[in-house]
């Protein structure tokens, strides 16, 4: 059963029942979503003068209870990019549907920042700067990295990154899906587990320019590309290969977007790594 906006209402906590079809009412956008067929809410509902009037429920749980009452997850299936596949056809394949609602979004539900999830004990940060820096120095007897040149994919310029409290800001590892995109597009729905594998995938992280970072924040193709246009395919190709593996979904706005930076190069292969 998919989620739609139905038109709003003024009055929350009510919804109509002329088809007997009962309703979740979200509070902050007052919009009513069906809940489909054979979902029992928590509490019940209580009648009043013909009217049902449902316990208040987010989106995202909503979400959640609806995917669990037919055993599928919102989105389309998450599928593993392959080597060779080409960037617009897996675009095509993602499923277009509005941004859901930011509530309940913290970056702790992605899990603890940069854990070691591979367990060569060393944290995912180092691991993306090993993978993405060059003529690096490592802090004695470690892993950690404390100096190195980075190619930045963002700005096209090259950045030299020296570890400290003043300076590490200025080579940051990018989650090239934003994940507060990626809340808002399925991974609301998800495991804790599943959210800490997206946010620690090096196929969704890259070194990158620390102030276009924070210039990106959480915004999708549609809002965000890096100034470096060389690296415009590239980008979009890592967020559609992202998005493709995890299930996560396109807005329309966003797909436009994406559609017409890869038709400058429909060649483009989807990253595996």
């Amino acid at each position: 059963m998919r989620l739609r906006a139905l038109e709003p209402y003024q009055r929350v906590g009510r919804a109509r029942e002329s088809t007997g079809t009962p309703f979740l009412p979200h509070l902050s956008t007052k919009f009513w979503l069906p809940t489909g067929g054979g979902l029992v809410l928590t509490g019940g509902a209580s009648q009043d003068r013909g009217m049902r009037i449902c316990r208040p429920l987010s989106v995202a749980m909503a979400a959640v209870l609806l995917a669990g009452s037919t055993g599928a997850t919102p989105g389309q299936a998450a599928t593993k990019p392959k080597k060779g596949d080409s960037a617009i056809s897996i675009l095509n394949t993602l499923s277009v549907r509005g941004r859901a609602p930011k509530t309940g979004y913290t970056r702790t539900q992605f899990g603890a920042a940069w854990k070691d999830v591979d367990g060569n004990g060393c944290d995912t940060r180092n691991d993306i700067l090993k993978r993405d820096l060059v003529d690096i120095i490592y802090k004695s007897g470690s892993c950690v990295i404390a100096s190195g040149v980075l190619s930045d994919p963002y700005s096209g310029t090259t950045i030299q990154f020296e570890r400290g409290v003043a300076t590490s800001s200025e080579v940051q590892i990018d989650h090239v899906v934003a994940l507060s995109d990626a809340w808002q597009k399925g991974a609301f729905a998800w495991t804790v587990a599943k959210r800490t594998s997206l946010a620690n995938d090096p196929l969704e992280l890259l070194a990158v320019d620390g102030p276009l970072n924070g210039q990106k924040s959480d915004g999708d193709a549609a809002t965000w590309l890096p100034p470096n246009k060389a690296y415009r395919c590239p980008y979009v190709a890592r967020q559609i290969a992202v998005k493709s593996k995890y299930g996560l979904w396109v807005t329309q706005a966003e797909k436009d977007a994406m559609a017409k930076i890869l038709a400058t190069c429909p060649n483009q292969l989807i990253p595996t790594a």
